[in-house]
């Protein structure tokens, strides 16, 4: 089934529609049938922090079921996250959560009555299972978990990359329902041989000649557990822009592997290549050694496909160019994460990296969560200062002082700084 704008029964409009059944998330994406995508984005008087670049200040825009976020692309929809919506607690609301598709052709609603997801390729028992099926097909469960555009902060790249100049806020953390892809599989029969599965969603492309959306997982990987079939999101079903009604969630892992509207799942007994394979082979690969890096404006001699998160920590309680009072305590917060080996510790500096100390971290949400963590400081003179945050992982990852730089921007990870006016 591929219904990108499945027509609602004349019925459903006079009456609420219960959540299994709604054919658009939020009343207002009904709109999107009607006019370009271009025309919804509503500018907002103000405008976001972080990269400013040569046409100017990034844009606050609102989409459906979205409180305003800072425009990357308008189509396919591409929005960041304000970075302040981060100081509101580890979990990122739904409606802040930030939005990423590559293909123009996105489904405007889905029709629940209709939709199918398919299990097939070097299966013993092909399998077509409505939302509902899915859902009885074992028990559901819940992790939480960051979703990071792998590009996330491209746009400190020095020297420029080509991309998405994107500041921090193309990331998320929530809490996901579903299922384990593992029993979908089990419920499917993976033959001996099985190499790769393949993941493809709702969107399409413009042009015949650009290569569908399309991901793949090696066998061990979407059998050992962690990756999921979600349909819920911090409570409730999934935002149509983040992917409803059924988001491949892999913990740990980038958000490219995070395919949105999954319909069709196909198990391989040899590699994934050609044509719909560009985002494996193609895109979204780094540099092949241990830091994923080469020195700074030049190729890769050999690339893998990017996997997992790199440890990261950040000051949200206070942005570039803040003020805090001199001679009177203040708490400093911020969140921390990692690929999914868990925070073992965060370390601030409120002198420009001359020395540190250690923040007390919050609440443990699960090893792949952001970790919550804070710190009371206090500034004895008024003048400027630099604030600094660097985490360390379970597995003793530490983040470099110095970034790495790649051609494509990704996976970007240096200690943070944060310059502050104390008045």
């Amino acid at each position: 089934m591929r219904d990108k704008n499945s027509p609602a029964e004349s019925a459903d409009h006079a009456r609420p529609l219960p959540a299994r059944r709604r054919f658009v998330q939020g009343a207002g994406l009904l709109a999107l049938s009607a006019s370009p995508l271009g025309a919804l984005a509503a500018q907002a008087a103000r405008v976001s922090d972080g990269v400013t670049l040569a046409d100017g200040p990034r844009q606050l825009v609102r989409y459906p079921g979205k409180r305003p976020l800072v425009r990357v692309t308008t189509r396919p929809p591409h929005l960041e996250t304000p970075f302040s919506a981060f100081n509101e607690g580890p979990i990122t609301a739904n409606d802040a959560f930030f939005v990423r598709y590559h293909l123009a052709n996105i489904p405007l609603s889905v029709d629940l009555a209709t939709f199918r997801l398919t299990v097939g390729g070097h299966v013993d028992k092909p399998l077509t299972l409505s939302l509902d099926e899915l859902k009885r097909l074992a028990d559901p469960v819940e992790i939480v978990a960051v979703n990071q555009c792998s590009g996330n902060s491209r746009g400190f790249s020095e020297p420029r990359v080509f991309g998405a100049q994107l500041a921090n806020g193309a990331m998320g953390n929530a809490r996901w329902t579903g299922v384990p892809l593992r029993k979908v599989l089990e419920q499917a029969g993976v033959k001996a041989g099985a190499k790769v599965v393949t993941f493809n969603g709702l969107d399409t492309p413009v042009l015949p000649s650009t290569p569908d959306y399309r991901k793949s997982l090696d066998i061990a990987h979407a059998m050992n557990g962690e990756p999921m079939l979600a349909w819920g999101m911090n409570g409730e079903d999934l935002p149509l822009l983040n992917g409803y009604p059924l988001k491949l969630v892999v913990p740990g892992y980038f958000g490219t592997y995070w395919v949105k509207h999954v319909f069709e799942i196909e198990v391989l007994d040899h590699p994934f290549e050609g044509h719909d394979a560009f985002f494996m082979t193609t895109g979204y690969r780094v540099p092949d050694n241990d830091c994923q890096c080469v020195a700074p404006g030049t190729p890769a001699a050999k690339t893998r496909p990017i996997s997992t998160l790199a440890v990261r920590s950040f000051i949200t309680s206070v942005g570039t160019g803040g003020v805090l009072p001199a001679g009177r305590t203040v708490e400093l917060k911020g969140i921390a994460f990692d690929g999914g080996s868990g925070i073992r510790g965060v370390e601030v500096s409120v002198d420009g990296g001359q020395n540190w100390q250690a923040a007390t971290l919050g609440q443990d949400l699960g090893r792949f969560s952001f970790r919550a963590w804070q710190l009371p400081v206090k500034f004895a003179r008024k003048g400027q200062a630099v604030l600094m945050v660097r985490a360390t992982s379970n597995q003793g990852e530490v983040q470099p002082a110095k970034a790495n730089w790649n051609p494509a921007g990704y996976r970007r990870n240096v200690i943070e700084s944060t310059p502050v006016t104390i008045a």
